[in-house]
């Protein structure tokens, strides 16, 4: 199963998206947090194999949570890395590019592609021997 947590600050999206990630095939939807600190915790304390985050959250922003995963594998595991975001434009791309980030996807037109994305990681995902 591939284990996937969800940064997004809209509650709205966190139950679409939590709904949707819930009904994949080979897929572990494993929670989501509004905000740096919190997801950062929840990462520490049960690390994933993709994390899907949004940039601008309740408290702190996605790029803090890209970097410090970036710079502490040891800490929080090395999953991929999504960014959903409704700043979809070529600066903050490259920004997130620069804190590793493996994907990346416009709220307003490519959920539809991030599911893809998702569906793909599962099936990439090698069973446990």
């Amino acid at each position: 199963m591939l284990k996937v947590f969800l940064i997004e600050d809209s509650r709205l999206l966190q139950e679409l998206l939590g709904g949707m990630l819930s009904e994949l095939d080979g897929v572990e939807y494993t929670g989501c947090a509004d905000g740096e600190a919190d997801a950062l915790r929840q990462l520490a304390e049960s690390p994933v194999d993709l994390v899907i985050i949004d940039i601008e959250l309740k408290q702190g922003s996605g790029i803090g949570v890209l970097e410090a995963i970036q710079n502490d594998s040891s800490h929080y595991g090395s999953p991929r890395k999504a960014v959903l975001t409704n700043y979809a434009h070529a600066t903050m791309r490259q920004r997130c590019e620069r804190f590793g980030m493996d994907a990346f996807f416009d709220k307003s037109m490519q959920i539809n592609q991030l599911i893809d994305y998702v569906n793909d990681a599962a099936a990439q995902k090698p069973p446990l021997s």
